[in-house]
């Protein structure tokens, strides 16, 4: 099975602390995420375009891509759709994760198949419908301060996995002081790798056709389909 880069940001609400830092700072962390988590409770529908970048300075590599996360979290619903980083005036699909709660479908274009799997519904489950709470099950996290970007307030989290053999060993949140959103994450792998996710729009409660959380092979001729359930 291919690896996607999208499954990065499943992880980047998840991830590092200090667990030898003070309580206090623990519940202030925690303070601020339930804030967050709260008002993403609030709204039916979201839909969030994000900028992605993976640098790796030792192997001189940094690569950016963009996409959009369409997710209906109180029916486990979502639609991850990331876009080739080809510079164009049209934006091309490279690949797409889509999920109607019950079927969770990963098409890759450039191959012309799709990969039919079970979702993870779980608590535990890296699922984009839960991405803006996923931190509530199995991380610490810590608060670091205030931080200004361009101007604008942010306020700085780190979050780690309880699992110690989790591939990544860090991720530092930005979050709107205003809007209680995550405005960016930064991942931090074992194998020196960075993954940066900016989200550049947050519409919360748009409206969306059943069908959007629906992979439709007939849609996609000569698609091949790979059944891993």
């Amino acid at each position: 099975m291919k690896k996607l880069l999208i499954f990065s940001f499943l992880i980047l609400i998840t991830t590092y602390s200090f667990a030898q830092k003070g309580a206090e700072k623990d519940a202030s962390a925690k303070a601020i995420l339930d804030k967050v988590g709260a008002m993403y409770r609030t709204y039916d529908v979201v839909k969030t375009d994000f900028d992605f970048t993976l640098d790796n300075p030792q192997a001189g590599v940094k690569e950016t891509q963009s996409g959009m996360l369409i997710a209906k979290s109180k029916t486990n619903k979502f639609k991850v759709t990331i876009y080739s980083p080809d510079v164009s005036a049209k934006q091309d699909v490279a690949q797409e994760i889509i999920s109607d709660g019950k079927t969770q479908w990963t098409y890759l274009k450039k191959d012309n198949e799709v990969q039919v799997n079970n979702p993870d519904n779980s608590g535990e489950g890296l699922n984009p419908a839960r991405v803006f709470t996923i931190y509530e099950h199995g991380f610490k996290y810590i608060y670091n301060g205030d931080t200004k970007i361009a101007g604008k307030a942010y306020q700085e989290i780190d979050l780690s996995p309880e699992d110690i053999n989790k591939p990544f060993f860090k991720v530092r949140l930005w979050i709107d002081k205003v809007k209680k959103q995550i405005y960016r994450a930064t991942i931090f792998d074992k194998n020196g790798n960075k993954y940066t996710y900016t989200l550049r729009s947050f519409v919360p409660n748009i409206q969306v056709p059943d069908n959007t959380f629906i992979f439709d092979p007939k849609m996609h001729k000569g698609v091949e389909v790979v059944d891993l359930r």
